[in-house]
């Protein structure tokens, strides 16, 4: 199914129903069905927007966010998503690298929405108010302009740990298989439940809000992440599904007397975006029990390659917790080695995928299309994996994060779950420097939690948990660790600085 027809479905079985609530504002499904659509006609007849043109979107988390994504699809334009905390350079790089010709931005951005029309001669720029006033006065019926299922929907920017900004394009039909595996494998919303929304929306939390609004389910939107209002807003909105990162979970954690707040109404916490450390894990189980359901994907290939269920968060089995679970129904997955080969049984390898809900493919780079895809349309996710006797898949690493020490290969994640098990330590990260002898020496870096802890302890924490040439040669205490603008711990951060200059990378 299209994804306009999905919008126009939710909307036609629960029009009375609430579909989005943020701060004072609450909607029924006809009133974000009548909204997008004349936003769609305000779009396409007085903003001048034609169909299948790019318009870049510079909004924060709010009530409108919703109904502009909708009104873009009814409209056949393609949208192109801009996190709010990038740079300006980046904002600029996004625009021209996609072609995009109108910037919808919301209240708060007309500045970086100047700067940028400055930048970008003939970038037309309209802010969500002015864009409200036009839609006022344009018609409430759906435009249903024709749609294909090959036609793009958004373009999404990512860099992953390449630092390579790139735009991962997604169809009506990929993205119509997006909530078709997020319903078959992750939730199962009943009409009225809530979904509480507080990451930004254009990433992972915001591809719920389809799958809900086709349910009937309601989108409650937090304008950002503080652990004590998101805490507040759980017992006062009573959401069924809440969508995490590890660090927000870790900073619950944190929130004093959490163990006497209410989440009795919470049926299912999704998490994933970065690996999540078992000894936090265990530690939210252990208040929270089994309402933990993981996901593993990526913006290339969302939302589930591979997914652990509820039932199989079982302390009883603690070495499944830092699995992905096993792959989702609808898609296939396979390890293979750097030619594109497949891997013996039990080994390692780079974990291909084949599935309906994979990118159309990077917008206009035609040399990375080409890398990233092997013969018979398997997606390289440039992660490395294993799988176990019974189908689940252990995500050991990145690629371009490996560390080779000495000749031997070391996974950062292995050792920054080593270090997180130790109780003085909040997060730590894990990089390889140059290092003459070594090649490259494995480095940790470590956020304390109370008084210091001395660096003999802690290398001492993990030469007996880790083979000798995975404990780290050293130990550097810092304030916080470097992320991405989505909260995921930035290893590339750390790691630059230290092989600036020099002509290799490993």
């Amino acid at each position: 199914m299209l994804v306009t027809e999905m919008i126009r479905r939710g909307a036609r079985y629960h029009k009375d129903r609430t579909a989005l609530v943020c701060g004072d504002e609450r909607l029924s499904f006809a009133e974000v069905d009548a909204l997008s659509s004349r936003l769609a006609n305000a779009l396409i007849g007085r903003v001048g927007a034609e169909p299948l043109s790019r318009v870049a979107l510079l909004m924060d988390n709010g009530p409108f966010g919703l109904p502009v994504d909708f009104a873009c699809a009814k409209a056949r334009l393609t949208r192109v998503p801009l996190n709010t905390r990038l740079s300006l350079a980046e904002h600029a790089r996004m625009i021209e690298g996609a072609g995009a010709g109108l910037l919808i931005h919301g209240a708060g951005q007309e500045g970086r929405a100047a700067a940028l029309a400055e930048q970008a001669p003939g970038l037309r720029r309209c802010g969500v108010e002015e864009l409200l006033r036009l839609a006022g006065e344009a018609s409430d019926q759906d435009p249903r302009l024709p749609v294909e299922p090959d036609d793009v929907i958004f373009a999404l920017y990512t860099s992953g740990t390449t630092g390579r900004l790139k735009a991962v394009q997604h169809t009506q039909a990929t993205y119509g298989a997006i909530v078709a595996n997020v319903l078959a494998n992750l939730v199962d919303p009943a009409p009225g439940e809530m979904i509480l929304h507080a990451a930004p929306m254009i990433h992972a939390t915001g591809t719920f809000v389809v799958p809900f609004w086709l349910r009937g389910g309601i989108a409650g939107i937090l304008p950002g992440f503080d652990p004590a209002q998101y805490l507040d807003s759980i017992e006062r909105w009573r959401p069924a599904a809440l969508c995490l990162i590890p660090t927000m979970l870790q900073m619950l954690l944190e929130q004093p007397g959490i163990e006497r707040r209410d989440l009795s109404s919470v049926r299912t916490i999704l998490y994933g975006a970065s690996p999540m450390p078992r000894p936090l894990l265990e530690r939210v189980l252990a208040l929270w029990g089994p309402r933990f359901v993981q996901f593993y994907g990526q913006t290339e290939a969302p939302l589930a390659i591979a997914c652990l269920g509820k039932e199989e968060h079982d302390l009883d089995h603690p070495e499944r917790l830092i699995s992905c679970g096993r792959p989702s129904v609808e898609c296939e997955v396979r390890l293979v080695d750097e030619r594109g080969d497949g891997v013996a049984e039990g080994e390692a390898g780079e974990i291909a995928v084949r599935a309906p809900f994979v990118m159309q493919g990077y917008l206009g780079d035609d040399a990375l299309n080409a890398a990233a895809f092997l013969p018979g349309g398997w997606l390289r996710t440039r992660d490395v994996g294993r799988f176990d006797a019974d189908g689940y898949l252990y995500l050991i690493e990145r690629t371009s994060d490996m560390i080779v020490t000495g000749g031997y290969n070391v996974y950062p994640r292995e050792v920054e779950d080593v270090l997180a098990g130790h109780p003085a330590i909040v997060e730590a990260a894990v990089i390889g420097i140059p290092d003459e002898k070594w090649g490259e020496a494995v480095t940790a870096f470590v956020t304390l939690r109370g008084e210091g802890v001395p660096e003999a302890e802690l290398l001492g924490f993990c030469r007996e948990r880790l083979a000798g040439y995975k404990v780290p040669k050293s130990v550097r205490f810092v304030a916080e660790i470097p992320r991405s603008p989505v909260g995921k711990p930035l290893r590339r951060a750390l790691r630059d600085p230290f092989w600036e200059g020099r002509e290799r990378r490993i």
